[in-house]
């Protein structure tokens, strides 16, 4: 990133998305009714977005099914499909720094992560994909001679893309490039908290070439346009990514309507296991500190419950609070900021609430625990570390979202996979050990979609992603994401 770029100007410059989209069009809400999006920086209005409602997304998914029909994107050759992908990432490559930017001014993210982390993920992400598009293969079964099976893939047809607010931009694209990618037709619906990025993407999808009515955004609330999209009766699937609670509404809006596909990335409670034989303990409180006040804590798999074996305790936890302080809140334009604000002032209550809760149930509170830059008039709290929890307190079972960490102790490898493992979640763990046979063993035991050993990286768009237990079902990212997006045909042929 070019940081001699000075964002605040380049802000006073941006023109705010506010309609839906809409087969091709950008159209206001059907009632005529908007809701303020509010920048967490400082609490100002950035816009009045369309408040989409069922009328809203009836249009949007009758768009995509005429689409769909029409096969105009369906029915393509995958190299054309293939092109037009690639010429979408190469716009949103040319359009970064306003992406970006929509990004941090929408939740609060600093912007030395949205244009350094996430658009380059975003743009990897379209390009992997569209590079996917025409190396998948169909298959024809082993029968006998006079006997022809062919397995297919094809496109459900009209996907639902229900996205969280804390990396609005990205989670989209993990939900939308896969799907086009097999030929479906897609209905957006961005959070409340940060429409403008997939409003901004649905322009580009039209500029790369993609036909009207592939491509739809309808911004509004879970309540109203995302209920209308989880009970649409000519929904064919709904990939969701936010909480345990709202995805559990979505398996209910399916059985209640037309038994439609659903896929959820939810909620998380990630344990990360500190063995007193880590090959290197400083990097460890390192990335111990990004993995839970990286984006202000607002990660569904953020290392939120360390567990770091007794016999180190006092020197690791020691070691995690100095890197704590290198993420004290700042303004998030600001190129040198580590972490930012949350995204709302329901967010700011939640945390703060949880951290109050954590002080009665009796954990020590060793670092933070406040809410700062008050006088901005956004919504900033400080790193906050707990010490002396127990795995029954809220703050270490129940998914607080925010910059606070719950650290627990063990005596041995069999006691901290008991606690990692003693949680309604499973999205991600980590352990950190030199014993190649204790990593191996540990890996295997603990209940988790994804485990990182010695890092807290999960690998990039190459491996798939999601969880065990009530962190949800199905995989973003890797070719296995395509498995959400597509349904198999066999055509039986007596020769």
């Amino acid at each position: 990133m070019n940081i001699a770029i000075d964002w605040r100007k380049e802000a006073g410059k941006l023109r705010f998305p506010s309609l839906a989209f809409i087969g091709g069009k950008f159209v206001p809400a059907a009632s005529g009714k908007t809701f303020d999006c509010i920048s967490p920086i400082d609490g100002k209005l950035l816009a009045k977005v369309a408040a989409c409602d069922a009328q809203d997304v009836d249009r949007a998914v009758r768009a995509a099914r005429a689409a769909f029909e029409k096969g105009v994107w369906a029915d393509i050759s995958p190299k054309q499909r293939k092109r037009a992908l690639l010429k979408l990432a190469e716009l949103i490559e040319r359009d970064a720094d306003e992406l970006a930017l929509l990004d941090t001014l929408d939740m609060g993210k600093p912007i030395k992560e949205t244009r350094n982390g996430d658009l380059r993920a975003v743009i990897e992400c379209v390009r992997w994909y569209a590079e996917a598009i025409d190396k998948i293969y169909d298959e024809i079964a082993p029968m006998a001679k006079d006997q022809l099976a062919l397995v297919t893939r094809e496109p459900l047809g009209v996907v639902a893309a229900v996205v969280p607010w804390n990396y609005p931009l990205l989670m989209s694209t993990w939900k939308f490039a896969p799907a086009l990618a097999a030929g479906n037709s897609v209905v957006v619906k961005p959070a409340e908290q940060s429409p403008m990025s997939a409003l901004r993407m649905a322009e580009l999808a039209m500029e790369a070439g993609i036909p009207e009515g592939v491509f739809n955004v309808v911004p509004g609330f879970g309540e109203t346009a995302g209920q209308a999209l989880g009970r649409h009766m000519d929904v064919d699937a709904v990939t969701f990514t936010g909480s345990t609670e709202v995805g559990k509404f979505f398996l209910r809006y399916s059985g209640e309507s037309n038994m439609k596909a659903v896929s959820l990335e939810c909620g998380g409670k990630s344990p990360n296991i500190i063995f007193a034989d880590a090959p290197d303990l400083a990097v460890a409180a390192r990335e111990a500190a990004d993995g839970i006040f990286n984006n202000s804590g607002q990660v569904c798999s953020a290392a939120s419950r360390l567990l770091v074996e007794e016999k180190i305790h006092d020197a690791f936890l020691s070691e995690v609070k100095k890197v704590a302080d290198n993420y004290q809140p700042g303004d998030p334009l600001d190129p040198e900021t580590e972490m930012g604000s949350l995204v709302d002032k329901t967010q700011l209550d939640r945390v703060l609430g949880y951290i109050n809760k954590g002080k009665s149930e009796g954990a020590a509170l060793a670092v933070g625990g406040n809410q700062v830059r008050q006088n901005s008039g956004g919504f900033y709290v400080e790193p906050t570390i707990f010490d002396h929890v127990k795995n029954n307190m809220a703050i270490a079972r129940e998914e607080i979202f925010g910059p606070v960490l719950a650290t627990l102790t063990f005596e041995n490898a069999d006691e901290a996979i008991k606690i990692a493992n003693d949680s309604i979640y499973g999205l991600q763990a980590s352990l950190w050990t030199n014993d190649l046979s204790k990593a191996h063993k540990a890996a295997r035991a603990l209940r988790a979609g994804t485990v990182t050993v010695n890092t807290m990286s999960g690998g990039g768009i190459q491996v798939p992603f999601g969880g065990y237990k009530q962190s949800g079902f199905g995989r973003d990212k890797s070719l296995h994401a395509l498995d959400k997006y597509t349904q198999l045909k066999n055509t039986f042929i007596q020769l």
